[in-house]
């Protein structure tokens, strides 16, 4: 009888990805908003009301949920929002295992590399650095918080929490905003442009799951994030060679962005390093450790 696992946040692109990755091997539910297949079952973190049914004989839970950072301008109302849809609905999984009782043999969470800070500095970052001090790193804190209770309150055998990169996908995301414009010639770097950008193609983040989900000695964070480093302007410009588009414009000033963005610019004029030699000493191999080869797959149909 098949193990089952349990995912959050089932509109977003990871969770659509390693869903079909994990059916062969698991039956697989899906937390939603608005119920459409047997699978499905509802919940509003907002009224704190979940279907119960949902997490009988569950061993697992792949935790996706949270409002997209890059979404919406960073209002108060929305940094509330951010936090929310991330704590808030982990605590609501948590309180009704409590309730029924239900110790799970495993917790994976989504997590963000932004825990060390949004900050362009020469340091690579390990997962034994502490966390930095914007309200990015503050919200993936609080978020690792409400995942680390699973296991200190002996709800969850293990807690993994994946800091995960700017996850690269032609369906969805920051490439495939990136696209349209440099396909119309008038693409550019942000800011700078030197500001590194921690990236992941979407199959290797997928992998990464499937990796913890199966791997039961992994326990802890793990930085999500391809081996090569790269900058916003290497990105740019790789997208349009492979698009076999001219870059001829200026980067886009600082100051624009804040306008249009607010605080929120401050997370695309600033980026660090971050090593993800852990998950690979745990015996994880990319598919996709150069930016190159992951641009080439995602851009093929281009």
């Amino acid at each position: 009888m098949k193990e089952i696992v349990l995912i959050t946040g089932a509109g977003g692109m990871i969770a659509r990805e390693l869903s079909k990755r994990l059916e062969k091997d698991y039956t697989v539910r899906f937390l939603t908003r608005k119920k459409q297949h047997s699978n499905e079952f509802e919940w509003d973190v907002r009224k704190g009301t979940i279907d119960e049914a949902v997490l009988e004989n569950v061993s697992h839970v792949i935790h996706l949920a949270g409002a997209n950072i890059s979404e919406k301008r960073w209002t108060t109302e929305r940094k509330e929002e951010l936090i929310s849809s991330r704590v808030d609905s982990a605590q609501l999984i948590l309180k009704t295992l409590r309730k029924k009782k239900i110790k799970l043999k495993s917790f994976i969470t989504a997590s963000g590399i932004n825990y060390y800070g949004t900050k362009t500095t020469d340091t690579i970052f390990t997962e034994k650095d502490a966390p930095g001090n914007d309200f990015l790193s503050e919200v993936v804190v609080l978020w690792e918080r409400a995942a680390d209770n699973f296991k200190e309150q002996n709800l969850a055998e293990r807690v993994v929490k994946i800091r995960t990169a700017v996850v690269l996908s032609e369906k969805d995301g920051a490439l495939k905003k990136m696209i349209p414009t440099i396909k119309m010639g008038i693409g550019s770097p942000l800011g700078s442009g030197k500001q590194f950008m921690p990236w992941v193609h979407i199959k290797d983040i997928c992998s990464i799951y499937e990796f913890a989900l199966k791997n039961s000695d992994l326990d802890g964070a793990y930085n999500a994030t391809a081996p090569e480093h790269i900058t916003n302007e290497d990105l740019t410009k790789n997208i349009a060679k492979i698009l076999r588009k001219p870059l001829f414009m200026p980067n886009v000033p600082r100051f624009v962005l804040k306008l249009i963005f607010g605080e929120l610019a401050d997370a695309l004029l600033e980026g660090s390093r971050a090593s993800s030699q852990k998950i690979q000493d745990a015996g994880f191999q990319f598919e996709f450790p150069r930016l190159e080869m992951a641009l080439e797959d995602l851009l093929k149909n281009n």
